[in-house]
């Protein structure tokens, strides 16, 4: 049977799907098995999220997160991606310091794990002058605004950014220097659901909402949430299409008690072969068949 060939998205086909109103799905990933499961099911982009910190290294939030942790998990989810385009998000104080130490961190994302670009979270001036550098670099960057999960020190909580006018006002400027500094798409973070319809208006490249409402170009969720493996202090934006906590709960109970009961591993999960059934004599040492049975001087 000849497979059908897959072809990678790319950037330029990513902005088409804007211009002819076609929805872009996202969704983070952190490992190989469910980097290609969400390939298989088409979604467009894969976001490896430093909210790897939080949902499976059990950081309390996404500051510990080092660009070795980052490399480690973009390498397994592009080892696992045939389609779509994968996005390696930079830690904290990964691009901080100066445009040439962000420049080198983000081409590591390239060079060595595979990624096709990189995000960046804010829009202060220092910080679209590094995306300003990395875009001269060629290296492509996914801009970041609206809340910031890097700035938690800053804001004291994860909450709603751009509730009032002037906070709106900010984050619509700051999206636009974005797009002029070269960014290829934006995410839009846990705003009003009429800012990201503005923004989304606003900007030619595409929009990707996670809490921004229904009017972005794209939606991002984390993995984990929405298959229902995070149970607690989920947003009110996250929308559980499944709930594997509960079945993987009820597997791992069911063979620790099959295991305890001696019931697993039964006849059907072992091997077996045909001289199985033979019994096994202790050897005559010293004694061959000849011999066997005789006395010997």
């Amino acid at each position: 049977m000849v497979q059908e060939k897959v072809f990678p998205l790319t950037i330029p086909l990513l902005k088409a799907k804007k211009l002819a109103g076609e929805k872009i799905v996202a969704i983070t990933a952190y490992d190989f098995p469910t980097a290609r499961l969400a390939d298989e099911t088409g979604m467009d982009i894969i976001l490896v999220g430093d909210s790897l910190g939080m949902v499976v290294l059990g950081y309390e939030n996404t500051l510990p997160v080092t660009m070795e942790e980052m490399l480690h998990h973009t390498r397994a989810v592009v080892r696992a991606v045939k389609r779509a385009l994968v996005v390696a998000d930079m830690p904290y104080f990964s691009f901080h310091l100066s445009s040439d130490e962000t420049i080198r961190n983000a081409a590591r994302f390239i060079k060595e794990a595979g990624a096709k670009a990189v995000k960046i979270e804010g829009a202060s001036p220092r910080r679209l002058a590094v995306i300003e550098a990395l875009v001269e670099a060629e290296i492509p960057v996914m801009g970041h605004v609206g809340l910031t999960p890097q700035s938690i020190n800053r804001l004291g909580q994860y909450r709603l950014q751009g509730s009032d006018w002037e906070e709106a006002k900010k984050i619509v400027k700051g999206a636009r220097e974005l797009e002029k500094r070269g960014c290829f798409s934006i995410v839009l973070e846990c705003v009003p659901e009429e800012l990201g319809k503005i923004i989304t208006q606003e900007v030619g490249i595409p929009t990707i909402g996670i809490g921004a409402g229904r009017f972005c170009d794209g939606q991002i969720l984390v993995f984990h949430d929405l298959i229902g493996l995070t149970e607690e202090n989920l947003p009110k934006f996250v929308k559980k299409y499944a709930d594997l906590a509960g079945i993987i709960r009820k597997a791992l109970q069911n063979y620790a008690n099959e295991v305890k009961e001696g019931i697993f591993p039964d006849s059907d999960h072992a091997y077996h072969v045909k001289w199985g059934k033979l019994k096994f004599g202790r050897p005559l040492k010293g004694r061959t068949k000849r011999t066997a049975g005789k006395k010997t001087n």
